[in-house]
């Protein structure tokens, strides 16, 4: 996997204070992206053991409430793939931190049949907090919205999605 960036303290892209990477590769191209470069598969830089030791070392200090995943798609296959290893690090040795993450496939594609589908997406879910879904569409772009884009994302509450088994919105702070 490849990735554009590493932004910490971030505050924009979910509660609090945020390390957000923004991981390549991109099969959505929805028009008006905000970062089309990131549909790259290749753009960026090599994600290795040592972005991953980097990430983890941010999200440590007690002023940083978690991490979360942007693209790029996080959950393009092969990036899901490179990511839970990062996520199940951080639920063991950080489980106070949240993880959000924004995906413009929508909750019903990754649990259902669809590309997005691979033998990882089941655990990567289960370890998300929120999960930010469905493209960005730009006839629905709306900049009042919280956290999202477009009025047709929405913001999940993952652990009460799959307690429920119906989507659960965030209802967040």
């Amino acid at each position: 996997m490849h990735y554009g960036s590493i932004k910490k303290c971030d505050i924009a892209n979910g509660v609090g204070i945020r390390t957000v990477l923004f991981v390549s590769g991109c099969t959505h191209h929805c028009k008006g992206c905000f970062q089309p470069q990131t549909w790259n598969f290749r753009y960026g830089a090599e994600y290795t053991a040592e972005t991953e030791r980097e990430i983890v070392a941010s999200l440590e200090p007690s002023y940083v409430d978690g991490l979360t995943l942007l693209g790029g798609e996080p959950m393009e296959p092969e990036n899901q793939r490179a990511l839970l290893p990062l996520v199940r690090r951080i639920r063991r040795e950080l489980p106070q931190k949240t993880i959000w993450c924004y995906s413009g496939y929508t909750w019903e594609e990754l649990t259902g049949e669809s590309r997005a589908r691979c033998e990882v997406t089941d655990e990567l879910l289960s370890l998300l907090d929120v999960l930010v879904d469905g493209e960005f569409v730009e006839e629905k772009r709306n900049i009042s919205l919280r956290f999202r884009g477009s009025e047709n994302q929405r913001l999940i509450d993952v652990p009460k999605t799959l307690a429920c088994g119906s989507v659960t919105e965030w209802e967040g702070k």
